[in-house]
């Protein structure tokens, strides 16, 4: 498998981690979360807190996800629509 990123995949995720967190909204930056593994169009913006925090986070016990009420997928929706808000603005 190559693992070297496209210049479009770049920019996508320049554009992912330019967003708020897709799960809490926190405008403190985000990271970019893959849905799968070396696919970099299902990206989701993600605070550090919703992606790496040991008990709130993806990669831990998920409880921001739970009490939100979301799964990856509802995640990357929101990700992807507004990544096509702002695509629309510039």
């Amino acid at each position: 498998m190559n693992n070297s990123i496209t210049a479009k995949e770049r920019a996508y995720l320049g554009m992912v981690k330019e967003l708020p967190c897709s799960v809490c909204d926190s405008q403190s930056g985000s990271e970019a979360h893959h849905v799968k593994q070396h696919s970099q169009f299902t990206a989701v913006a993600l605070c550090v807190d919703c992606h790496r925090n040991p008990i709130l986070g993806i990669h831990g016990q998920k409880r921001a996800w739970s009490i939100k009420k979301m799964d990856e997928l509802d995640a990357l929706n929101i990700t992807i629509e507004r990544v096509m808000n702002a695509m629309s603005r510039r």
